[in-house]
């Protein structure tokens, strides 16, 4: 018997790290698209993002049952459905804070969108600077980030201002109604249990790295 494509993609309580994994096969689900690919099989998906078949099963039972067995899942059906309960329909605005040489670089990199974010605009405290290092994007002054948050209902930010500036700037942008945060800044964060903080320490990381490779080296 045929088991036929049947999802729910209301408002569910996914934990954060399937979250992610969602967010990886969404990704390779839109590679296999844009190679002409038309249906995956569990452990196909499972490879190209480098996860158990298990775990991957598991993960897609938020959706309820789904997929053809023998022939497996509809790459497309599975990669809408994963982009509508990660909100992605249609692009997410986002803010930048804190244009530095990280937070330029940052401005310039044209992948957001492909993955459903778009990045309105950026604040930094001396705008002008900014503007002279040929970024095209509307920067304002880091006084006007709580306005203009308002005004355009922006409920995600990134944050790339220094770490002494790091918890009054996530104050400012958790009371002006941003809900989740990329902070880019070495310095954790505290915020309301409503919102969410993905810290990237580029530092720490590097220190991780540095271990394994001390390790596989005899050190």
């Amino acid at each position: 018997m045929e088991k036929r494509t049947c999802w729910s993609v209301e408002k569910l309580e996914i934990p954060k790290k399937a979250i992610y994994r969602l967010s990886i096969y969404q990704r390779c689900l839109s590679k296999l698209l844009e190679n002409g690919k038309k249906t995956v099989s569990s452990s196909a998906l499972a490879g190209a993002a480098g996860v158990k078949s298990a775990q991957l099963r598991k993960d897609l039972t938020y959706f309820g049952q789904f997929g053809t067995r023998g022939l497996g899942y509809s790459v497309e059906e599975l990669r809408d459905a994963i982009r509508e309960v990660l909100g992605r329909e249609q692009l997410q605005p986002v803010i930048l804070v804190g244009a530095g040489n990280l937070g330029s670089a940052l401005l310039r990199y044209r992948g957001f969108e492909r993955e459903g974010f778009e990045v309105v605009a950026a604040f930094d405290a001396v705008p002008d600077t900014v503007v002279k290092r040929g970024i095209s994007l509307p920067v304002h002054d880091l006084e006007d980030v709580g306005r203009f948050i308002s005004e355009n209902h922006v409920k995600l930010a990134i944050l790339c201002v220094p770490a002494e500036a790091a918890q009054e700037a996530a104050n400012e942008l958790v009371a002006a109604g941003v809900q989740g945060i990329l902070n880019f800044s070495p310095s954790v964060l505290q915020v309301p249990e409503a919102v969410t903080v993905n810290s990237v320490d580029l530092a720490l990381e590097l220190e991780n790295l540095s271990y394994f490779v001390s390790q596989e080296n005899g050190g």
